[in-house]
Parts: C-alpha cells; structure tokens; sequence
C-alpha cells in the first residue's frame, strides 16, 4: 500500500487481501443483469473488489449507528431512523450504474432486514422543452441541466424520514422525463444515489448535493479509455435499441455507419469530454473512495481517503 496527501493507495492484489472469505451469493447470470452495457464485470470483480468494498462500509454503517445512537441519548431527542446515503459519481459510460447496482445487490444480501434503494440524478434534469426553451439541449448533463433545488429537497426529505416520496422517472428510449411517471422511495435504510453530477458544487447553491453523502465513489479512467467504452455503447445500441422507430436516437440507426459514429465522436468530443473535464473529474478527490479502471474496465486500484 502507497499513500498520497488524502488517500491510501492500494494495488488490486493489496485490495483483494482484505477479503476476509466472506461468501455471497451471485451467480454469473445475475451479474449479467447489473452489468451495464458495454461494460466488464466477472466473479472474480465481485470477490477481488466489491467484497472487501462492502466490508468497509459495513463498519462504517456500524459507528455510524453507533454514533447517531449515542449523539440522540445525549441530546435526549431519541432515536430516529435516518438513512445511509452513498454517493456514486463519474464520466458517462465510465461503468457507475454497475457499481451501483452491484452494490445495492450486495447491502441487501449482507443486511436483509433492511431496505436498500437506488436512484438515478436522471430523473431530475430539466425535461427537454424546459432544456430547449432555455436553449440548453446542447448543455444536457452540466450542471445547469438539473433541477438541483429539487433534487437537495428530495435528499433533505428522505434524510428527515418522509416517507412515500416521488422522483421523476427518466427514460433513454425518449431521452426525456417521462410525463406523470415516477419512482417511490419510501424510508430506505440504505439509499444509493448514482450520476454523474452527486459530487459537483454548482456556484448558486448554498447546499449541495454532496452534504447529504454519508459515503461517496468516485469511477475512474484515463479519457480517452471512457471515450472507446463510450463508442462501444454507441456500436451496441445502433443495432438493438436505436433501431426502434420509438426510439430518440432512431435517426443514427438510419444513418451509414460512418456518419452515425462521426455524431457521436463529436458528441463526445463537444459534451461529454467537455463536462468530464470541466465540472466531473474535478471532484475526483471529493470522493471516499475511488475505483480506477483501466483497460476493459479492469479495476486495478482502489483508492480509500484516510
């Protein structure tokens, strides 16, 4: 193990010796229902990785039980049930939804009796007419495209125990908010919140989104690995979801291959790199704990701040 000015630095042999042989139960084709597409994950990831990664936080779920406890009895307010909330941040295409949902799928093997939830920040960007009108569909996916204000009123209502809470539901079928749909969260005692933004400090908000962390991730690569995953994707999708005439992105589908691959390099190149390196990989070293992939999305460091 190295150790840097914040984190301690282990390599995957390193991180992997942490595993006290806890067993789990995952089989290969339940992982392949959390992968996400594109992406690269084996049995040996979950074992190397994810376990010894879900160990830490289980003490950090103990104190953190013990210190509320103990903090409630001081200050004679009794116990009150307020839930975990873990962060996962990084670049489009970067592997975040496996992280999460692998996860989630963990905690809940390891805590049964109690409830583990997962969100998207999908759901709370701006719908596209809002987008437009503002003349920022372009801009889709900076900061300036979530509804923030909404978005830190839901964390602050399932920090202060409210129950049956409403989150817009997103769809990548219409790439837009899907009109007077969406997704309960009803007093979780693990919430898991994914997207790209949970670790940005937007300049006109006096609370952010990453004060209501208990604990955060942050998924990391070189760019110019995130932008081949990324085209990878891209390869996937035109020939299954872009090619449904319902689909948002069915004209790439219509277009010579070449074309449709030369949209979404400047897609990458215009947007995604643009917000990676402006307002994503600045808050790298926010996080906890940082994943750092490489090639095929092969995990070779973790990264844990001291």
């Amino acid at each position: 193990m190295r150790e840097s000015d914040n984190f301690l630095i282990y390599e995957r042999s390193e991180w992997q010796a942490l595993n006290d042989r806890v067993d789990f139960e995952l089989t290969d084709e339940k992982l392949e229902s959390i992968r996400s597409l594109n992406d690269k994950i084996s049995i040996d990831d979950v074992r190397d990785i994810y376990v010894p990664i879900v160990q830490l936080l289980d003490i950090v779920l103990a104190n953190y039980k013990q210190l509320k406890q103990t903090r409630a009895d001081y200050l004679t307010y009794g116990e009150r049930s307020e839930p975990y909330i873990i962060g996962i941040a990084g670049s489009v295409a970067v592997g975040k939804s496996t992280v999460a949902r692998l996860l989630q799928t963990l905690l809940a093997q390891f805590h049964p009796q109690q409830q583990v939830d997962l969100i998207t920040t999908d759901g709370f960007l701006y719908p596209n007419q809002v987008l437009a009108d503002r003349n920022m569909m372009d801009k889709k996916g900076f900061p300036e495209s979530y509804d923030m204000e909404r978005l830190i009123r839901f964390l602050a209502d399932v920090k202060n125990g409210k129950p049956t809470i409403q989150v817009p539901k997103y769809s990548h079928e219409i790439y837009d908010i899907v009109p007077d749909e969406f997704i309960t969260v009803d007093k979780p005692d693990i919430l898991i919140v994914e997207g790209i933004n949970v670790l940005q400090l937007p300049s006109n908000e006096k609370i952010f989104v990453s004060d209501f962390f208990d604990f955060s991730f942050y998924v990391d690569a070189k760019p110019e690995l995130i932008e081949k995953w990324y085209l990878g994707r891209i390869g996937i999708l035109l020939d299954t979801a872009f090619q449904k005439e319902s689909n948002y992105y069915n004209k790439l589908a219509n277009m010579p291959r070449k074309e449709a691959f030369d949209y979404a390099r400047n897609v990458w190149k215009t947007v995604n790199l643009v917000n990676l390196q402006e307002y994503i990989l600045p808050t790298r070293f926010r996080a906890d704990l940082i994943l750092h992939k490489t090639h095929d999305h092969y995990i070779d460091q973790v990264l844990v701040k001291k």
